[in-house]
């Protein structure tokens, strides 16, 4: 057999070849050495791992809700602030969320209609109107070109349950931008109607608007004191002091997102 070495040996391979000896008791014997490729070398190689964009990640679960705490039945008086939240205040719902919602978004597709040519001044009652007068506009869809937004204070309850008969006005807008417009005055209630008659007059006769037309969330008729009707209504209301949804006895409970009637024992110890 030919003792060349095969073709792509190394060189150190072939020398080895030629030159290596295997003794045997006194016989040297030429052993071939079988050649071994030279390692390749291991190249580190850095592979980018691509970006992945914002809209790919995976989203977190966002926390629920924890439920609404049952009403806390007391065997004696308490005051607001001995109970654990406002939602334990109420003696029940009225107008539920979802039925709110759905109302106010009738009232404003109607009022987008029927506005829809006379760019209308929205002129929410602070401070019970303004969350309907936000949700309102909202609903108002498609909203007339020019509607404009403001607000006006008119008070006549203070820290009572009753309407005190008592109308005070403060006005923060200007007279020239009412005048020849057509105002849609967002109430959130209607009780004995003294406070919407003085307001109503004010804009119609020292403001000079071209209309003046009344929206009411809930009518309360019973208390009614003088004729007034509102030109859109949301709900009837029963002759009992509710609260939420920007309603509030002495400043509080118009965060509650639903519509709801005040426990005695929470605003007795007031009137006392």
């Amino acid at each position: 057999a030919s003792s060349a070495p095969p073709p792509g040996t190394s060189r150190i391979a072939r020398e080895a070849m030629l030159h290596t000896r295997t003794v045997f008791g006194t016989k040297t014997v030429p052993v071939a050495i079988r050649a071994v490729p030279a390692p390749r070398r291991m190249v580190a190689v850095a592979v980018a791992t691509p970006a992945v964009p914002p809209a790919a990640r995976t989203a977190q679960p966002m926390q629920s809700t924890p439920a609404r705490q049952p009403a806390v039945k007391a065997s004696q008086p308490q005051t607001s602030s001995s109970l654990q939240s406002y939602h334990d205040d109420i003696d029940y719902i009225l107008y539920s969320e979802e039925q709110l919602k759905a109302r106010v978004g009738v009232m404003g597709h109607q009022l987008s209609v029927d506005y829809a040519d006379k760019a209308p001044l929205i002129l929410g009652v602070l401070t019970g109107a303004f969350q309907f007068t936000g949700d309102l506009v909202r609903a108002m869809d498609p909203c007339p070109r020019g509607t404009t937004v403001n607000f006006v204070r008119a008070s006549s309850y203070g820290s009572g349950t009753a309407s005190s008969g008592q109308v005070t006005l403060k006005v923060d807008i200007d007279p020239s931008r009412v005048a020849g417009r057509h105002v849609i005055l967002v109430e959130d209630i209607v009780d004995t109607g003294l406070t919407l008659t003085r307001l109503r007059a004010y804009i119609m006769e020292q403001c000079g608007a071209a209309s003046c037309a009344i929206v009411a969330l809930l009518d309360k008729k019973e208390r009614r004191k003088v004729e007034i009707v509102p030109d859109y209504s949301g709900f009837d209301c029963p002759n009992e002091f509710v609260v939420g949804y920007g309603l509030d006895f002495d400043e509080e409970y118009r965060t509650l997102p639903y519509i709801g009637v005040l426990r005695p024992e929470c605003y007795m110890h007031k009137l006392s």
